[in-house]
C-alpha cells in the first residue's frame, strides 16, 4: 500500500514583485516492510596491534619487546602467548609476529614473516619547528608524524618560551622520539622520522646544507603555500613557535634560501599551522590524494 505525505516548503525570493512562495508537494513513499530480510555486513579486516622494536629484526628470530611496548601488550591489552602482533624496527618493513612468552611485564615475540611498508609519502619533508611549550610541542610532533614528515628539527628561536641546557635538550629529544614512535605505531608507518637534538635556529642555518625547496611560514608573505606552481621531492618547512619568528630571523631565513609563504588570511597557532601546512603539501605533492 502506498501512502502520501504533504511537505510544506517556504521559499523567500528577494525580488520587488514576489516576496514568498509556498509550495505544497505531495510525495509518495513506501513504508519499510515488517518482515524485511536482515542486512548482512561483511566483516572488516582485523587490524593488528603494532609495536616498535629496535632492530635489526630477522624472520624466524625471537625478540624481547622494549619495556614500554611490553607493558602495553601485557598490562593494557592483556595479550597472551599465541596472540598475533605486528612488529617493526623503522627500516621500512614490518613483521607479522606471534607472542611466544609473557612473564610479568616482559614479552617476547617470534617473527613469522615480513611485509613491505606502504604508508610512506614520496614527498620528503623536514619540519623545522620552533619549540613551543609542553603539550603543544608533543601534539605538533605527533600530528606531523601522522602526516608523513621524514625528519623533525626542533629549533630554539628568539621568541621561544622554552630554554634548554645540554642535559635538558638530550632529555627532550628522547621524550619527543617516544612521541614520534607512538605515532608511527598508531598510524601504520614503518619508518620512524629522525628527531634532531634541539639547536638554535641560526646554528641550523649555518650547519645544515640545503636540500630541495626551503619554505618558511609568514602571515605577511606575498604568496600562499597552496599557490606554489611546482615542488621538488624534498622540502624543508620552517615554522616559528608561539609569537612566530622575529624580523631578524625571517631575514636570516631568506638569506639561507627560505621562501616566505602564507597559509591564508588568518593567523594560526603554531601547532595549527604545522598541521595545515603539512596537509597542504601532502595533498598537492605527496600522498593525501
Amino acid at each position: 500500500m502506498t501512502y502520501g505525505c504533504t511537505h510544506i516548503v517556504s521559499v523567500t525570493i528577494g525580488t520587488p514583485t514576489l516576496t514568498s512562495t509556498r509550495l505544497h508537494l505531495r510525495t509518495p513513499f513506501t513504508p519499510l516492510a515488517r518482515h524485511s530480510s536482515p542486512v548482512t555486513l561483511s566483516p572488516s579486516p582485523m587490524r593488528l596491534n603494532r609495536i616498535f622494536c629496535e632492530g635489526p629484526l630477522n624472520v624466524g628470530g625471537e625478540v624481547r619487546l622494549p619495556s614500554a611496548g611490553a607493558y602495553h601488550v601485557a598490562r593494557v591489552l592483556r595479550m597472551r602467548e599465541g596472540a598475533p602482533l605486528t612488529v617493526f624496527d623503522g627500516s621500512g618493513g614490518e613483521y607479522q609476529s606471534e607472542i611466544s612468552r609473557v612473564e610479568g611485564d616482559a614479552v617476547s615475540v617470534k617473527l613469522m614473516h615480513q611485509t613491505p611498508g606502504t604508508a610512506e609519502s614520496p614527498l620528503k619533508i623536514t619540519l623545522i619547528q620552533g619549540i613551543s611549550r609542553g603539550e603543544r610541542m608533543d601534539w605538533t610532533l605527533q600530528k606531523a608524524t601522522e602526516l608523513g614528515v621524514t625528519a623533525i628539527a626542533p629549533v630554539l628561536t628568539a621568541r621561544s618560551v622554552v630554554r634548554l641546557d645540554d642535559k635538558q635538550a638530550a632529555k627532550k629529544q628522547g621524550h619527543w622520539r617516544g612521541i614520534v614512535i607512538g605515532a608511527c605505531e598508531q598510524c601504520g608507518r614503518t619508518r620512524v622520522p629522525a628527531v634532531s637534538t634541539p639547536t638554535p635556529l641560526r646554528d641550523y642555518f649555518s650547519n645544515v646544507r640545503k636540500e630541495g625547496m626551503r619554505l618558511v611560514l609568514s602571515p605577511s608573505a606575498p604568496g600562499s603555500l597552496a599557490g606554489l606552481a611546482s615542488l621538488p621531492t624534498k622540502v624543508e618547512l620552517l615554522i616559528g613557535p608561539e609569537g612566530g619568528l622575529d624580523d631578524d630571523e625571517l631575514s636570516a631565513a631568506r638569506t639561507a634560501g627560505f621562501t616566505p609563504v602564507r597559509l591564508g588570511p588568518r593567523v594560526l597557532r603554531t601547532e595549527t599551522a604545522a598541521v595545515v601546512a603539512l596537509s597542504v603539501l601532502q595533498a598537492l605533492w605527496g600522498d593525501l590524494q
